[in-house]
């Protein structure tokens, strides 16, 4: 397959593209895009529904926000922004075709702000916007300045995008709509390809494929990035370097570029050891748990001192990862109660998340509350989501997240709490929001976790459970 048309490829800058208005600002991707344009000066608008906590942030810079999508918002506007979840037939976007307004997939207008500057593009099914938030921390930590877009916040500062003065640009790179064939990256890291998105690639191999197609894209005084223990990975590795391109790989294999051996992962964090070309790094440590954690540093090391960074200075960085929203985040503790919010949704990443979370939960129980996100992905892998939901104490499951999907008879998330293999009194379907935190209020007691898990809008939630377990706690401790 060719690359998509850039317009990296044509020289446009972000500054070209005028005043610029985002369909849907509110979103973690739209919010972080609309963040970079703002540090960069550049005019920026964007239209919600509801006021997401990206918002203030972005009004705070400088943005407009109107709370509302109508013709108006389009006024003085030279540049509409869409992304892939705003159908075609969407107020803004008709109107934007009726004024004869350039009109932008998100994508598009990101390559244009990484023109003139060497991108950093992170790819993977798994991993990607951690791998982005540990490369951008290490950049800055050792005085690079970077530029960067990720698909998360930042724990500690809360950002998702920002314009630096650097010669780097740091980006989560999307695989789902193919839309990151629209980079041309210095480096390109690969975290995993693992079966997902098989809506837009057919099969696992086209989906391959795909990934194939993004590592061409690197520029030719570039490297690629990728992990030595995924199979499919090495598979890429292999044929890059038979096409004469310059592969890096890092994991626990011997042959790695960067091996990592004597995992250790517990409550407080993740650590180490690690070798670079056969000669020891030492011991490195991440603030965050999971073996997977070790695997998305390793790929920030690799990149950073593939660039030439002092080895010291990228150790430090990641030993202070103050971690990103939605990835193992603590919402707070209530009734003894330790509420966090985790964005996994493919089975794979539940797996591991649920497993790390089940060590943390040590003597207490651990209770997810799962959102499915998208209906053909809750369909085919029913089987997968619900063995890994089945890893938990007890499982609360709400209704698929699908705007714009329909959803047949028998899909769905009563569909998928069936075939969860926990005993039925240890899992339920809660399709109403506003009833999950009376039913964790019910089954959580002292000592357990629970995790909000899935879809972005649950996001929301961890907060009214923590009411919920509060003011359930008050209630007994009133009755007796």
């Amino acid at each position: 397959m060719k690359e998509m048309h850039s317009l990296i490829d044509d020289g446009v800058t972000a500054e070209d593209l005028g005043r610029v208005h985002l369909i849907g600002v509110g979103g973690v991707g739209m919010s972080g895009l609309a963040r970079l344009l703002l540090t960069r000066g550049v005019p920026t608008s964007g239209s919600e529904l509801r006021e997401w906590p990206s918002l203030a942030g972005l009004r705070a810079l400088g943005g407009t926000i109107h709370m509302s999508h109508v013709p108006e918002n389009l006024d003085d506007v030279d540049t509409v922004v869409y992304s892939t979840a705003i159908p075609d037939d969407h107020l803004e976007m008709v109107e934007a075709r009726r004024r004869g307004l350039r009109l932008l997939h998100r994508s598009e207008a990101l390559a244009a702000a990484m023109t003139g500057r060497r991108t950093i593009a992170v790819a993977g099914t798994h991993g990607k916007t951690t791998t982005t938030s540990m490369s951008t921390l290490v950049l800055q930590h050792c005085g690079q300045d970077p530029s960067f877009f990720i698909g998360g916040e930042s724990s500690e500062t809360g950002s998702n995008g920002h314009h630096g003065s650097g010669q780097y640009f740091v980006a989560e790179a999307d695989e789902s709509d193919r839309s990151f064939l629209r980079y041309r990256p210095f480096v390109s890291i690969i975290t995993n390809v693992d079966a997902d998105h098989l809506n837009t690639y057919g099969d696992l191999d086209g989906l391959t494929e795909g990934f194939m197609d993004f590592a061409r894209c690197t520029t030719p005084d570039g490297f690629v990035v990728t992990c030595a223990d995924d199979s499919r990975c090495r598979e890429l590795a292999g044929r890059l370097v038979a096409e004469g391109r310059t592969v890096y790989t890092y994991g626990l294999a011997e042959d790695a570029h960067l091996r990592i051996a004597e995992i250790a992962s517990g409550s407080s964090g993740v650590r180490y050891f690690a070798w670079l070309d056969g000669r020891p790094l030492g011991e490195i440590s991440v603030p965050t748990p999971g073996h997977h954690m070790a695997l998305n540093s390793a790929a920030g090391v690799l990149t950073a001192l593939r660039l030439g960074l002092p080895e010291e200075c990228v150790v430090e960085a990641l030993a202070g990862f103050p971690g990103v929203r939605r990835r193992f985040e603590l919402k707070g503790i209530a009734a003894g109660v330790r509420v966090y919010d985790e964005y996994a949704y493919h089975p794979t990443s539940m797996d591991a998340a649920i497993r790390t979370l089940r060590g943390v939960a040590g003597d207490g129980r651990l209770i997810v509350v799962f959102q499915p996100y998208r209906v053909y992905r809750t369909r085919d892998f029913e089987t997968e989501i619900a063995a890994a939901l089945a890893l938990a104490d007890q499982a609360i499951v709400m209704e698929v997240f699908g705007p714009g999907e329909v959803r047949e008879p028998g899909e769905g998330g009563a569909s998928l709490t069936h075939a969860v293999g926990l005993p039925a009194a240890d899992k339920v379907f809660v399709p109403s929001w506003q009833d999950v935190p009376a039913e964790v209020a019910l089954r959580a007691r002292e000592g357990d976790v629970v995790v909000t898990m899935g879809a972005p809008p649950i996001a929301l939630m961890g907060d009214e459970l923590l009411t919920a377990l509060a003011e359930s706690a008050a209630a007994e401790e009133k009755s007796d």
